[in-house]
């Protein structure tokens, strides 16, 4: 018991020296008053290391008492990696507080169902996290796609739809934020299969058709029904003709204005009216609701459906029918009301 009081004592000793020592670095701020500044954190950084650059920028008024403070608190080891939002007008142990036990600067970004890669691209840049161009090349990286068990040439599809509240990837950005986006979706999908995901060329086909479902959807009721015409077309070797196919493989440049020709074209990948089965790809990357809806597709004996200019679709289970509710839907349409989604 002695022993213990002794030590006890002993650290007591210890911190009041520090105090005492250090009473102007502990109780008065760098600057008065301060100024706000971005302060960086480098993976792998030693605490040193960081603490030698806060005296530089004004943010701490002695690194090695820094130093000393965070080994009286244990925290040398807790410094996170990341941007911190600091004061060169707070005290120390506010400083420390920050870097050891918050995020910093987050970044956040609204990546919404059905934008393909290149959308997101864009969206991810206009958030601050990383250049439209590396994230283009990283979403085509052949070994970040083998890494997934991706089985084509981009992560088309798979860029799972969210909202990201994110510290910015310091190194190599754009890898690490498809990667974060492709961890996202595996998530996901583990909520459509949770037995166990199917293999990847399964589970490609189903994103392939979700994809489909997520573009071609105004309603949300409807995401099954509309996968299970597809999937009824698919059975009977009839062409999915699906618009929004053919706009993809026409690309960034679209310019909005789909004509004939575009519909014609044998040469589009993408072209559904042309060629058989399946798009050569995804054409977005849909959201839970259309993964789970092409996993389950609606049992019925629609084959065709049309927009009725309410967000809604009006399902035809004969070609007759179908022609009957285009001439009713589209050709006599209201011009001035029509919307392709529900309000």
């Amino acid at each position: 018991m002695a022993c213990l009081a002794l030590a006890s004592a002993a650290l007591m000793l210890a911190g009041s020296w520090f105090v005492w020592r250090a009473w102007d670095f502990l109780y008065l701020p760098p600057e008065d008053p301060g100024q706000e500044k971005i302060f960086v954190i480098e993976p792998g950084q030693t605490f040193l290391s960081i603490a030698r650059g806060l005296e530089r920028e004004r943010l701490v008024k002695d690194a090695d008492k820094f130093l000393a403070l965070a080994e009286e608190k244990n925290l040398t080891s807790r410094a996170r990696a990341g941007e911190f939002e600091l004061s060169t007008g707070w005290l120390p142990e506010r400083t420390l507080e920050v870097i050891t036990r918050t995020p910093g600067v987050m970044a956040r970004v609204v990546v919404r169902e059905g934008l393909t890669w290149w959308q997101t691209a864009e969206a991810i840049a206009q958030a601050g996290l990383v250049p439209a161009q590396d994230f283009g090349r990283a979403a085509h990286n052949a070994g970040l796609l083998s890494e997934y068990d991706i089985p084509a040439d981009s992560a088309e599809g798979y860029l799972f739809p969210e909202t990201y509240l994110l510290t910015r990837p310091r190194n190599d950005p754009g890898p690490a934020m498809v990667r974060t986006m492709l961890d996202e979706f595996a998530k996901n999908a583990r909520k459509v299969w949770p037995l166990g995901l199917p293999g990847p060329e399964k589970l490609h086909k189903t994103v392939i058709l979700a994809s489909l479902v997520e573009k071609e959807t105004g309603d949300a009721s409807e995401r099954a029904r509309i996968a299970g015409v597809f999937a009824n077309r698919l059975k009977k070797g009839i062409a999915l003709a699906a618009d929004p196919s053919v706009i993809y493989g026409l690309g960034p440049d679209f310019n909005g204005n789909l004509k004939k020709g575009d519909l014609a074209d044998k040469t589009n990948p993408y072209n559904t009216y042309q060629r058989p089965g399946l798009p050569k790809g995804p054409i977005c990357s849909p959201g839970l609701d259309s993964l789970l809806a092409a996993a389950n597709p609606e049992k019925h004996d629609f084959y065709y459906f049309v927009a009725k200019g309410d967000g809604s679709h009006h399902f035809s289970r004969t070609l007759k029918e179908h022609n009957q509710a285009v001439v009713k839907y589209q050709i006599k349409r209201d011009r001035n009301n029509y919307r392709s989604t529900k309000k």
